[in-house]
């Protein structure tokens, strides 16, 4: 009976969006898979990565949200009618049922991981809502800030490309935003690994404050969630003598870094053996390149080559030096040129 009024109710829907080719099955899954009450993780699937969920999940968010089933025209649901409704989603293929790879607990571990990282087909492709993995089949839409961000990675490319011959107070507005932002990221890095171990060691809790800022499938609102899951930290906690041995490896750690560290003379000494190009676009002025630039058209500039000379035999202080330019006799060797010269001092020591 369930089965007949959910394909009653989509067939009608399929038919008055006809012209519009919207399949109404499609939609309801897209609304039910973005919906973020419906907690989903990622896995290897058949070494395909795939998003999934768990049956009683998706039952849970029907119940609550009967609004979302308004794609497919039905009011309310019943038990029945929900198994249905996940039944029609495995036949139309767009979701398939799980089961995780490792069906006993490892070594070290109390019980199963809720959300296993490798999952595998389950035989019967039936909908179920007791401990049941299923996994969407079709990609998501891509949002519009994803479209600009396409365009934007080109435009960002070519700009790093041509970041040397940027003008200088671009190049200083881009350092100090680069500077910024890693002393902001390295600093929550920091921050959080020095809370986390401060209370692993006192209290033998796992703590991560912002504990999806290096997860790879988070939206842009979980990446950012400051406040941590304490369910997920279901491990018993470490021994006393383990989180002491921990405590004074790390104080050991830090007494021979800040003890043997190099002091500002040692810094100063490398810091001149080495080129820096931070230093490079700090110190350099703008106005350097133009007294450059008029010192190279200076020394460019042709000057006539005159040369004086002389003959070895005449005393110097009674002749005039014979100039001779060089630029009045073209395609002459120097050695002919130098002939010419020593004819005309001849010359003139004997009219002497």
């Amino acid at each position: 009976m369930a089965k007949k009024k959910v394909a009653d109710a989509v067939q009608n829907v399929a038919s008055k969006k006809k012209g519009k080719e919207i399949d109404p099955v499609r939609v309801f899954a897209e609304k039910m898979r973005d919906h973020k009450e419906l907690e989903s993780r990622w896995a290897v699937l058949q070494e395909a990565r795939v998003e999934y969920f768990k049956g009683k999940d998706f039952v849970a968010l029907l119940r609550a949200h009967p609004e979302l089933l308004k794609p497919l025209a039905i009011e309310s649901t019943t038990e029945d009618m929900e198994m249905e409704i996940g039944n029609l989603l495995l036949r139309r293929k767009l979701i398939v049922r799980c089961d995780r790879v490792l069906k006993t607990v490892r070594p070290g571990k109390t019980k199963l991981s809720k959300w296993p990282a490798r999952i595998e087909f389950f035989p019967e492709q039936k909908f179920s809502e007791k401990d049941s993995f299923f996994a969407w089949t079709f990609e998501r839409r891509r949002p519009l800030w994803q479209t600009v961000l396409s365009f934007l990675v080109p435009i960002v490319t070519l700009a790093c490309c041509l970041f040397p011959v940027f003008p200088h107070w671009c190049k200083l507005g881009v350092l100090y935003f680069c500077l910024t932002l890693l002393s902001l990221i390295f600093g929550l890095l920091t921050l959080r690994a020095v809370i986390f171990g401060t209370v692993w060691l006192v209290a033998g809790k796992r703590i991560w404050f912002f504990p999806n800022i290096l997860a790879e499938e988070a939206s842009l609102t979980e990446l950012f969630r400051f406040w941590p899951d304490l369910s997920k930290d279901d491990d018993p906690p470490p021994k006393w003598s383990t989180r002491l041995a921990f405590g004074a490896l790390t104080g050991v750690i830090l007494w021979v870094v800040i003890r043997h560290g190099p002091n500002e003379a040692s810094r100063a000494r490398y810091q001149r053996k080495v080129s820096n190009i931070i230093d490079e676009v700090l110190v350099w002025k703008p106005k350097a390149l133009s007294v450059f630039t008029v010192q190279t058209e200076e020394a460019s500039t042709p000057v006539p080559a005159t040369t004086p000379i002389y003959n070895e035999t005449t005393d110097l202080g009674d002749i005039e030096p014979v100039v001779y330019d060089s630029s009045l006799e073209d395609g002459q060797s120097d050695v002919e040129l130098q002939e010419v010269a020593n004819e005309q001092v001849d010359v003139e020591t004997k009219d002497i």
